[in-house]
């Protein structure tokens, strides 16, 4: 996916001093919140410290920095950087490391059984956030696989790790692993994220044994096996964005997820698609990005059993590219209701109405501009009103 972004990136290096970007505006705040945002990547994603963003914001792409603008009306936002393919423990523990200032530690336990380092990038002196406690609390943003790596720091950050306080008795445990800091979160908000998983694999695997597959679809396989490989330092496949991905695991995941009684959760799912007769449903080609038509395609009439014997019915049809749209309203095993915005309750996820657009359509698309601007005032007024 690096290799694909840089390419893009290049493109886009070449072609912005001909675009006119909008500017964010720099109005006094009409509101100030009391809490900072945190704004989490997905896969192959960038944050603001990456020289990726400052040729292309991920946050805001073509419609401009995204963070700039939030910022200049009173909304506290950083944006993170996290290892694109690493699994949701590994991204969430580097997560912890930059809001902290601290060495990113992995874990003693976890590094030795998934055969990879056990720290990596020191942040010490180099902290995102000025404050962080119950006091000083955020709000965690999550798009795509952002939206599971919130999800695993939250229970970290709430629960610790039982496996990690048994491995590290020489004094070592992160101060990570020992749990107690749940109500350091505020709010969780989802964006176009595969809490559940997304048939998006299963499609690359029918697609890789598929004789008459056409180039679109080749490249499918391309992306969604080079694109969300972990990183290549001899861990097991189970340490991986992909492995997390898989529907089997990926619910397992979000049944070791606690929803916390006072937290706020909020989904935003996304589709591009439109329904055909036979109640399949296909992309909308002039609206969705070229490359996530070919995988929308095979996932609007994708139908199968996962290995543990799910059954991935007609209900996970609808999609924006990349993610279900029922895997991005909430975890399965969780409660949830479709939001009233008069009366948004923590404890319990509340979605949103689904978003008309593909999978990038909410960081200001790729080659096609987006406005969501409105959309982000939109949802930090939601997140910030509440108590």
């Amino acid at each position: 996916m690096q290799k694909i972004i840089s390419f893009f990136l290049a493109i886009v290096m070449y072609l912005l001093p001909q675009l006119n970007l909008p500017k964010a505006d720099v109005d006094p705040a009409t509101f100030q919140s009391n809490y900072t945002n945190v704004f989490v990547h997905g896969l192959g994603g960038w944050g603001e410290e990456s020289f990726y963003y400052k040729v292309m914001p991920y946050w805001g792409m073509f419609g401009g920095d995204l963070m700039q603008y939030l910022n200049a009306r009173g909304y506290p936002c950083k944006s993170a950087q996290i290892t694109p393919g690493a699994g949701c423990w590994d991204r969430a523990c580097e997560l912890y490391a930059q809001l902290t200032g601290t060495r990113t530690d992995y874990g003693a336990e976890h590094s030795a059984r998934c055969k990879h380092a056990r720290y990596g990038e020191d942040y010490t002196g180099k902290a995102i956030l000025s404050s962080f406690s119950s006091k000083d609390k955020i709000n965690l943003f999550g798009h795509s696989f952002g939206g599971a790596t919130i999800l695993q720091f939250l229970q970290l950050m709430y629960a610790g790790s039982e496996a990690e306080q048994k491995a590290t008795t020489d004094g070592s445990l992160s101060d990570f692993f020992k749990g107690g800091k749940g109500d350091w979160i505020h709010a969780i908000v989802t964006l176009s994220a595969p809490m559940n998983g997304t048939t998006a694999y299963a499609v690359r695997d029918e697609i890789n044994v598929d004789p008459h597959a056409t180039p679109e679809e080749k490249a499918v396989v391309f992306i969604l096996t080079n694109g969300t490989a972990a990183p290549r330092d001899g861990r097991i496949k189970e340490d991986s964005a992909e492995y997390d991905m898989y529907i089997d695991h990926a619910m397992a995941l979000c049944d070791s997820f606690e929803t916390l009684p006072d937290v706020y959760y909020l989904s935003l799912p996304c589709m591009m698609v439109k329904q055909q007769s036979d109640g399949s449903y296909i992309p909308r080609v002039t609206e969705m990005e070229p490359l996530f038509r070919a995988a929308s395609k095979r996932m609007g009439c994708y139908t199968g059993v996962t290995p543990n014997g799910y059954v991935v019915d007609e209900s996970w049809q609808m999609n924006d590219g990349l993610v279900n749209t029922k895997s991005a309203m909430a975890p399965f095993n969780a409660p949830q209701q479709q939001i009233d915005r008069d009366n948004i309750q923590p404890g319990i996820w509340n979605i949103l109405p689904t978003h008309e657009g593909d999978h990038m359509s909410l960081m200001g698309g790729l080659l096609k501009n987006h406005p969501v601007r409105e959309v982000y005032l939109d949802l930090l007024d939601l997140v910030t009103s509440q108590p």
